[in-house]
């Protein structure tokens, strides 16, 4: 059974309260439900991990290599910062979409450049909440073309 983790970095676990006019009323939980409750519908396993931390999203990473047949990333702030996550994803070869729920290319200059774009499949951004399961329908198509 094809198998996806979902990675959701800084501040996400704030959804439903951090700024609802940029990210919307959905919490954390109600979007991990709905990625798992997509994946359930098309016969795939859903697992969802958030952390404020770097190393502990670097370290799932590590781990989801050869246990997860593919990875949706919202990095959140740490897109723009981080060398260390693009080096966890292209270190494992991660079948990789990042994620952004508002469209980063209409906010300020800085979240214009991801360190994550290059060594991800695609790029999901400014559908929401809704991103979600359009990420992993991306994802999966993705690796049906592969095999």
């Amino acid at each position: 059974m094809t198998s996806i983790l979902v990675l959701n970095g800084p501040n996400l676990n704030l959804l439903g309260t951090r700024q609802p006019d940029v990210y919307g009323h959905d919490t954390l939980d109600d979007v991990e439900q709905m990625c798992r409750d997509h994946g359930k519908a098309h016969g795939v396993t859903v697992d969802c991990l958030q952390s404020n931390y770097e190393g502990e999203l670097v370290t799932w990473i590590h781990e989801a290599r050869g246990t997860y047949d593919g990875i949706i990333l919202n990095a959140g702030a740490y897109t723009h910062t981080s060398v260390a996550l693009a080096d966890a994803v292209k270190g494992t070869e991660a079948k990789m979409v990042e994620l952004h729920i508002s469209n980063v290319h209409a906010r300020e200059a800085f979240r214009r450049h991801s360190y994550l774009s290059a060594v991800a499949i695609g790029v999901m951004a400014g559908f929401g909440v809704r991103g979600y399961t359009l990420a992993i329908d991306a994802l999966l198509g993705h690796l049906e073309d592969a095999a």
